[in-house]
């Protein structure tokens, strides 16, 4: 996608007006009475229901070679609430990639919370139950968006995780181990435990409709923080643990429950 993020002065990160019109593909001829409306609509911004505020949410993009085409700096918030209004193909996949340019943003630096919520979800991840209800909740929603169809689903979520269930055979034939038997969950098992756990995050931010790129990032830091805090890998489902890490019985329960809530 050919829209690229930039920062301010200030630090804030920003698009231009005329590379989002460009990323949703509209009508080139309609680009300045499109962006008036832009402006002087109202949109939900985290702090409510209000219009774009000049020099806050937007800002003309001065100096662009004597253009008679009135550019703008729009913030991402801004160009986020933009893109789900308009009517345009590509309006989702360029609304996810603004939210994922907002979370990286936003993750570049956790705040004591965020960090206290991703270790408790790490910890977590280390119980099966809470793997298998986020792989079921990240099925149910990409089936929900492909006509309740689950075709593809292995070589969709191959792609997302970085490998294939057949990739992982090879790599253990080559370390002189039969697993042509074995599941994806076995060899993992025996191969490397902790990407379960990553997998098992990345499953919980795909079921929130986070982007890719957001749930990577996440999977790898809690694969990271899981090695850090020397966690295992365990099937609660078999029984208790005397090894296991303690979670808060209200995000354990959040996490346990396989189905999508509305």
């Amino acid at each position: 996608m050919d829209l690229k993020v930039l920062v301010s002065k200030k630090g804030t990160r920003v698009v231009r007006a005329t590379d989002l019109y460009q990323a949703l593909a509209l009508p080139e001829q309609h680009y300045g009475t499109a962006v008036r409306k832009w402006l002087n609509d109202v949109y939900e911004f985290p702090d409510g229901l209000r219009g774009p505020i000049r020099m806050q949410d937007y800002a003309p993009r001065k100096g662009v070679n004597h253009s008679i085409i009135k550019d703008y700096y729009l913030s991402l918030a801004l160009a986020k609430n933009i893109a789900l209004r308009v009517s345009s193909k590509y309006k989702r996949k360029v609304a996810l990639f603004l939210r994922a340019a907002e979370d990286a943003g936003r993750t570049l630096a956790f705040s004591k919370e965020q960090l206290t919520n991703l270790v408790e979800l790490t910890k977590a991840m280390s119980m099966v139950s809470c793997q298998e209800a986020s792989s079921s909740r990240h099925l149910h929603l990409y089936c929900k968006r492909n006509q309740g169809s689950a075709e593809n689903w292995w070589h969709y979520r191959a792609s997302i995780l970085g490998y294939s269930v057949a990739g992982l055979r090879r790599r253990l034939r080559q370390e002189g181990v039969d697993a042509d038997k074995l599941s994806q969950r076995d060899m993992l098992q025996m191969r490397d435990p902790l990407e379960l756990i990553r997998i098992g995050v990345i499953d919980h931010f795909m079921a929130q409709d986070k982007d890719e790129q957001f749930a990577r990032h996440m999977g790898d830091l809690a694969k990271y923080l899981a090695k850090e805090m020397e966690l295992d890998v365990f099937d609660d489902q078999k029984g208790g643990n005397i090894f296991a890490p303690e979670v808060k019985p209200s995000l354990l329960s959040n996490l346990q429950q396989e189905e999508i809530r509305a």
